[in-house]
C-alpha cells in the first residue's frame, strides 16, 4: 500500500513592517501561491502623513491607522504577528521577534523588509524628553495632550511671563510635517479655541517655525517654499530660517542664528521633525551582507531593491538607499508593490517548471508632492507644474482620501474634515495626562530595569569572585 506524497511547503514570504511599503506588498499577493507572514510592533496599519492632524484634533486615531489584522482578514495567504524584530539571519533564512518576553522565529523563502524609519535628533537623543517626535499614534496623542495642556495651564496661571512661556508653541523642522504641524496649531488658536477660555484671548499663542536650512520646504523649491512661507506668516506664524537647536530642556529651547549668537526661546509645548532615521534593523542588514548605508542608516540596494549577495530579501520605503529617492509613502508604495510582483512571478515559473524570469530594474513614478498649509491652502508639485491655494488644497484632499485604508475610515475622514474646515468644531479634543507623561514614564523604568539588571550582574559576579577566593583559600590550607 503506497503513501500518498505530502504536497509540496508553499513559498513562505515574511513581511516585516505593517506601513505603506510592508501592506501593499502583502495585498498585491493575494492571488500568489504563497503564504505571507506580517511582522510588526504595532497591530495596526498608520498613514503617517495626516499624523499632525490627530496632535491637533481634527481626527481620531482610528481614522488614520485602521488594525492590521482587519484589513487582511479576507486574505486567506495572510497571517499576521504582533513582535519587535531582534535578529534576521541572512545564512539560515529565519527572522527572530520578540512579544512581551516571548521570542518567536519565523522562517522565509522570501523576505520584505519595510520597517521604516523613527525620529532623529543628530546625535541628542536627549532632547526627545522635551520635545516629541511625529512617527506614531502615541506621539501624535502625547502631542495633543502637550498642545491642549498648555492651553488649560494657560487659563490657571496669573503669572504673566508664565502664560507667554505657555502660549508660545515652537515646531523645528520646515519639511512638510513641520509647515502642517504650524499652521494648524494656527489654526486651532486663532480659529477652534477662539472664546474658549475667559481668563485670556488663545489668539494671543506664539507660534514659531524654526529651521537650520535657509528655505522652507526645500525639496518644493524656491517659489513654492517662499509661497509657503508667506502663507505661514499670514496665519500668525513666526518663520525663522537659519537657526539651528543647540538644546532642549522643560523651559524651552537654545538657538544659534546664521550669525552664530545663541538665544533662548521660552516655551512648554515643542514638537520635532527636523529629520529621520532608518530603523536600526538597517544597521543589521548592512552588517551581514556587506550593504553600504548612508547618513540616516538607510541600506543601499540593488537595482531590483534587494540587498548585495541576497536576491532573496527585498528592502522597501525609508529602509531603502537608491537613486536618492525620498522617504515618502508613494516610493514605499511602489517599492513594496514590486518586490510582490517579482515574488509572485518566481514562484509562479518555478510552479510551471519554467526558468525564473530577470528581473527588471525598479523605476519609481514620480506622482508629485503635496503639503496643506492651512485650511483651503496648500502648495503642489506634480512634475513640472506648481500649484498653490485653493487648488492644490482640493487635489491634496482627494490623494489622502483615496490612500486612507477602508471605505468606512474614508468616509469618517470626510466628515470629520467638513466639521473643521467649513466650520470651528474639532471633535477630537480629549487628552488626558497619562498621555502627556507615559512615554517619558516607561523609559524611565527601562532604564531603572537596565540599571537592576547592571546591578544585579555586578553582585553575581563579585559572589563569584568570593567564591573562588574561598577555594583558593581552601586549597592552599589542604596543601
Amino acid at each position: 500500500m503506497s503513501n500518498p506524497q505530502t504536497p509540496p511547503a508553499r513559498h513562505r514570504v515574511v513581511v516585516i513592517g505593517s506601513g505603506f511599503g510592508g501592506l501593499f506588498a502583502t495585498k498585491a499577493l493575494r492571488r500568489a501561491d504563497v503564504d505571507v507572514t506580517v511582522i510588526d510592533r504595532t497591530t495596526h496599519h498608520l498613514f503617517q502623513p495626516l499624523l499632525y492632524q490627530v496632535a491637533t484634533g481634527i481626527l481620531s486615531e482610528g481614522e488614520i491607522a485602521p488594525s492590521t489584522r482587519m484589513i487582511l482578514k479576507h486574505q486567506a495567504n495572510a497571517a499576521v504577528r504582533l513582535g519587535d524584530v531582534t535578529g534576521i539571519d541572512l545564512t539560515e533564512r529565519t527572522v527572530t521577534s520578540e512579544h512581551l518576553g516571548q521570542s518567536t522565529v519565523t522562517g522565509y523563502d522570501s523576505l520584505i523588509v519595510s520597517a521604516g524609519a523613527q525620529q532623529s535628533y543628530f546625535g541628542n537623543d536627549h532632547f526627545a524628553e522635551h520635545a516629541p517626535g511625529m512617527k506614531s499614534i502615541d506621539d501624535a496623542l502625547e502631542l495633543r495632550g502637550r498642545i491642549l495642556g498648555a492651553f488649560e495651564q494657560a487659563e490657571v496661571t496669573a503669572d504673566p511671563q508664565e502664560r507667554a512661556r505657555l502660549l508660545t508653541f515652537v515646531v523645528v523642522g520646515a519639511g512638510p510635517t513641520g509647515v502642517e504641524m504650524a499652521g494648524q496649531i494656527a489654526e486651532l488658536a486663532h480659529r477652534t479655541l477662539v472664546g474658549a477660555y475667559t481668563n485670556f484671548d488663545p489668539r494671543d499663542a506664539r507660534i514659531i517655525l524654526l529651521d537650520a536650512a535657509s528655505a522652507v520646504l526645500p525639496p518644493f523649491g524656491d517659489n513654492l517654499g517662499s509661497e509657503a512661507a508667506e502663507t505661514l506668516e499670514k496665519l500668525g506664524v513666526e518663520v525663522r530660517l537659519g537657526a539651528s537647536v543647540t538644546d532642549v530642556d522643560a523651559d524651552g529651547l537654545t538657538v544659534r542664528d546664521a550669525e552664530g549668537t545663541e538665544h533662548h526661546i521660552a516655551s512648554v509645548c515643542k514638537v520635532w521633525s527636523a529629520g529621520v532615521a532608518a530603523s536600526p534593523l538597517g544597521t543589521q542588514l548592512a552588517a551581514r551582507s556587506g550593504a553600504a548605508l548612508d547618513r540616516a542608516g538607510r541600506v543601499a540596494v540593488e537595482e531590483d531593491l534587494t540587498l548585495p549577495g541576497h536576491p532573496d530579501v527585498f528592502v522597501v520605503g525609508d529602509m531603502m538607499s537608491r537613486d536618492r529617492l525620498p522617504g515618502v509613502a508613494q516610493v514605499a508604495i511602489q517599492g513594496g508593490r514590486y518586490a510582490a510582483k517579482r515574488i509572485a512571478a518566481e514562484v509562479a515559473s518555478a510552479a510551471k517548471g519554467r526558468p525564473v524570469p530577470e528581473r527588471p530594474p525598479f523605476r519609481y513614478r514620480d506622482k508629485g508632492s503635496m503639503a496643506t498649509i492651512s485650511r483651503f491652502n496648500a502648495v503642489a508639485k506634480i512634475g513640472g507644474v506648481e500649484l498653490t491655494g485653493f487648488l492644490a488644497w482640493i487635489m491634496w484632499l482627494a490623494v489622502h482620501v483615496v490612500y486612507v485604508v477602508g471605505f468606512r475610515s474614508r468616509v469618517a475622514t470626510l466628515l470629520s474634515w467638513a466639521w473643521t474646515f467649513l466650520g470651528t468644531w474639532r471633535g477630537q479634543l480629549t487628552n488626558t495626562h497619562q498621555q502627556i507623561t507615559a512615554r517619558n514614564a516607561i523609559a524611565q523604568l527601562h532604564s531603572l530595569e537596565r540599571r537592576v539588571e547592571d546591578a544585579e550582574a555586578l553582585v553575581a559576579q563579585a559572589i563569584w569572585r568570593a567564591r573562588r577566593s574561598t577555594l583558593v583559600v581552601s586549597a592552599r590550607r589542604t596543601l
